[in-house]
């Protein structure tokens, strides 16, 4: 008995199964995205129309935006490279990206996963680092008849919301004034380095606490991170009146909202699990809303996040609510990638030994 050599017939067939399994992962695999259900489409479409209400009302104070080399799609949402409301550095690209519409959409798909419904509380902490992303959970959240309850740091990064002409307060005005007021923005917070607002000029923090008082907003204290984390989640908490909070949005790199402990380095972008507690002086509010078992959705690393979920990097021009969109979790293509791998090995596998058994001499 010996094996027999690969038989011509053996290879043609492996041959065109190989290509019925290539043509299946560029047709199946690649467009295995869901389409956007409705309340998706309807979040992008609202944070397309909020875009246009911020551009305009930069239009309105004499800013002129158009001049904004730094946002060509002019979205107004992208700001400075450098100013006093500057708190670090930033990635222009990145800041870009979060513009898409898309992610509205995505925020709607997230919490969805978490089960969150019509009527229940969402919690969001933000720095001002990404307006964009504040927009995108506000239309979201908005579009799913949530009750959205949020606060927010004034500092930012470069090209987010730093124009001291146009902080963020600005732009929640504006929005106010456009209708985009379903949500609760409780209190803001002034951010920087210990969120004390320290580096800011004094005639810029004066300037800022006018605008708050106008909108009916009063600055949190600084204090130690454990004290700012409990007052924060405290005023979650009260505003929720005795709901649950079904999921917690991290937007940005605020310190109350991450803390100081190395592990948040682990955490994905996106829907996260948080599988550590670091100590409660070095613990964010990430940390403490996981402790009470709310589910994290978290909005930094903007690069893996669009990797993720299948999100143009930096689109110019931006795509249109819904344009040739599916939103794809990394894991499940990956997931698909392997079952398809799996499956063509073990057709190949089975040719050959169909049609390639050892042949018997008459000898033998």
């Amino acid at each position: 008995m010996r094996p027999a050599k690969l038989s011509y017939k053996t290879i043609l067939y492996l041959a065109a199964v190989s290509l019925i399994f290539y043509l299946i992962f560029f047709f199946w695999l690649e467009s295995s995205g869901e389409k956007l259900a409705p309340d998706e489409l309807e979040a992008a479409r609202l944070m397309q129309e909020a875009e246009k209400e911020i551009y305009s009302c930069q239009q309105e104070l004499g800013l002129s935006p158009e001049k904004n080399p730094y946002d060509p799609m002019r979205t107004g949402l992208i700001g400075l490279e450098s100013s006093p409301l500057t708190t670090t550095l930033g990635q222009l690209e990145a800041k870009r990206t979060t513009t898409n519409p898309a992610l509205a959409a995505l925020l709607v798909r997230l919490l969805r996963q978490v089960g969150v419904e019509k009527g229940q509380v969402v919690a969001a902490g933000a720095s001002s680092s990404f307006p964009a992303l504040i927009v995108a959970t506000y239309c979201a959240t908005r579009a799913m008849g949530v009750d959205l309850l949020i606060i927010i740091s004034i500092g930012s990064s470069q090209w987010g919301a730093n124009q001291p002409e146009f902080s963020w307060l600005a732009m929640e005005n504006c929005l106010r004034q456009a209708g985009f007021d379903q949500h609760r923005l409780l209190a803001v917070s002034w951010g920087g380095e210990d969120d004390s607002g320290s580096e800011y000029p004094e005639d810029l923090k004066i300037k800022l606490r006018q605008e708050a008082q106008t909108l009916g907003l009063t600055f949190l204290q600084p204090a130690g991170l454990k004290t700012m984390v409990e007052t924060h989640f405290r005023l979650f908490k009260e505003a929720a009146g005795g709901q649950p909070i079904r999921a917690f949005i991290n937007i940005g790199g605020s310190l109350v909202n991450l803390g100081r402990d190395s592990s948040i380095l682990e955490l994905r972008p996106g829907l996260t699990r948080v599988k550590k507690i670091p100590p409660a002086d070095r613990c964010g509010l990430i940390h403490r809303m996981a402790s009470e078992g709310v589910p994290i959705i978290h909005l930094l690393n903007i690069k893996g996040l669009a990797a993720r979920y299948n999100l143009p990097w930096d689109p110019q021009p931006l795509p249109q609510p819904g344009e040739n969109l599916s939103l794809k979790a990394e894991d499940a293509a990956a997931q698909k990638t392997w079952l398809l791998v799996a499956v063509y090995l073990l057709v190949c596998a089975a040719i050959i030994v169909i049609f390639n058994r050892p042949t018997q001499r008459k000898d033998d």
